[in-house]
């Protein structure tokens, strides 16, 4: 008989280059890795739009001013000078000398652009000493590359997949420079950053700012509208997040370098109106005992304690907040119900008006972590007003003693196998209910909904110890409420007898075996 031919799996173009920079494990560390194929792309695409502006130079102005840097920079697009671009590069692809050629390369964009200033990595390659047949075969397929779609932002979306990948190669503890696609979404859906100034006190590799502008184009916005502030601890991952936004052509303000938010703050007197954060998750001795206690961002409130950064993170949002800002960000749950001084905090959050809504998510959305963490959204004017966003007439409600709990611990698809993505309809499902719940008419649009969402009180929520867990709140059903226990337990009677009778049979047949092979066993 023959044999069905198994149906060919389409490769993506981000699954091939994956594939080929993979071949780079062995010559190359793992926690370095990330950094050569992305600084890599980062050359391919800051050479592809010189080229391109280079050739509309020639044509409008002709050879006079095609060295002239002011008319690359003022389209957004890095000058090269030769020993810079990819051309060159990969006419030294083969040679024994090619890592410090690529050094070379980055090193000159950089002085050549200030905006870079400390992005690109520094003597990266000829330190690594990474096998040169590699690196030229890696080379060779970058150069596949057609960075020329404007339509599909190719580039960028190489570069995001690569992220993404990373971070589930580097496993637990490790991919703090990501967070999936799917989470920022989420909360740049709630909190829609339209027009005004976004904020990331740690920006990671920048997703939270990527996501953001697309959301504003996908709207029909204009990202023109919208100024970037962030922050970011680790320089490598300071590094990633330049190029991150550069390839996209995002301006941003990340501070003169990396830095800790808490003991640098590179953004002291930052007014956000909109905030996005995925902080460290119970960061522990972020501070001394004897540090930071008198920081104006505690102002109004306890000093959070030195044994969890959580309610350090919040404070810090809710001091960079705008008279009307409004923040997403995640925590690990144990925030929504700590006792002692993060209980004090929590209380007056609440008495301040300031929490909006409090969602848990689903577990194994994260790279780092399989447990459920929980979005809050923060918002500084909960008054009922009037507002135009994106063309839009809004008409909020006052929402001063309500908190919105939900919980989409029932949502999600399987992501690489052992993950969990929230789909685009379960994002518009989230992002409905909460919309509709802030506005006017919101008693013919929003409802209360058994095991997954409820408007509280400020007296409920009093009334339970101003603990946020959604499940003080949310409505589960008792499914055991309504079983017939006699007819439960004959099916159950009937089950185990099938086991038990199929146990039986197993045993005879295992004992008859060993009989006939001659080694009978008695018991």
């Amino acid at each position: 008989m023959a044999k069905t031919a198994k149906a060919k799996k389409e490769v993506t173009m981000e699954e091939a280059l994956w594939k080929s920079a993979d071949k780079l494990r062995g010559s190359v560390e793992p926690a370095e890795y990330k950094h050569v194929v992305l600084s890599l792309f980062f050359l391919k695409f800051a050479s592809d739009k010189f080229e391109a502006q280079r050739k509309i130079i020639i044509e409008k102005y002709g050879e006079k001013f095609v060295n002239t840097i002011a008319f690359y920079t003022k389209d957004n697009v890095f000058f090269l000078p030769e020993i810079s671009r990819w051309s060159y590069i990969m006419e030294n692809a083969k040679q024994s000398d090619i890592a410090l050629k690529i050094d070379t390369a980055l090193y000159t964009i950089e002085k050549s652009n200030p905006s870079l200033k400390g992005a690109l990595p520094d003597n990266y390659y000829s330190r690594l000493h990474i096998d040169t047949t590699k690196l030229a075969s890696l080379l060779d397929e970058i150069d596949k590359i057609n960075t020329g779609d404007k339509e599909n932002d190719v580039i960028g979306r190489i570069y995001e997949y690569f992220l993404s990948k990373f971070a589930l190669a580097e496993g637990k503890g490790k991919g703090e420079f990501y967070t999936p696609k799917c989470i920022v979404n989420l909360i740049a859906e709630m909190i829609e950053p339209y027009d005004g100034i976004l904020y990331d006190p740690c920006c990671g590799s920048g997703g939270m700012f990527v996501q953001s502008m697309k959301f504003v184009e996908a709207h029909h916005g204009n990202k023109k509208k919208v100024s970037i502030y962030g922050q970011e601890y680790t320089n490598t991952t300071y590094k990633l997040c330049k190029m991150n936004l550069a390839i996209r052509g995002i301006s941003a303000n990340l501070g003169e370098m990396a830095a800790n938010t808490f003991t640098n703050d590179q953004h002291k007197d930052l007014k956000a109106d909109y905030i996005m954060a995925n902080p460290p998750f119970n960061q522990k001795e972020w501070r001394a005992d004897n540090e930071l206690t008198n920081d104006p961002r505690w102002d109004g409130y306890e000093v959070p304690p030195t044994s969890n950064a959580n309610y350090g993170w919040i404070l810090n949002i809710v001091s960079k907040l705008s008279q009307n800002g409004v923040a997403g960000f995640l925590l690990a749950n144990g925030a929504l119900s700590d006792d002692g001084t993060e209980l004090k905090i929590r209380r007056q959050l609440i008495e301040n008006n300031l929490v909006e809504a409090i969602i848990i998510l689903p577990r194994n959305l994260f790279y780092t972590t399989d447990i459920s963490v929980t979005l809050w959204i923060l918002n500084k004017n909960k008054k009922a007003r009037v507002v135009e966003e994106n063309g839009e007439v809004k008409r909020f409600r006052n929402r001063e003693r309500e908190i919105l709990f939900m919980d989409l611990r029932q949502m999600g698809s399987p992501y690489e196998k052992k993950y969990i993505e929230l789909t685009d309809e379960d994002r518009k499902k989230v992002t409905s209910v909460y919309h509709a719940w802030q506005q006017e008419g919101y008693e013919e649009t929003y409802q209360n909904v058994p095991e997954f969402c409820y408007s509280a009180s400020f007296d409920e929520v009093a009334e339970k110890g101003f603990t946020l867990v959604p499940s003080r709140y949310i409505e589960f059903v008792n499914r055991d409420e309504n079983i017939d226990f006699d007819t439960k337990m004959k099916t159950l009677q009937s089950e185990l007898r099938d086991l038990l009778v199929a146990e039986e049979k197993s045993k005879a047949d295992l004992l008859t075996v060993f009989k006939e092979l001659g080694y009978e066993i008695e018991l």
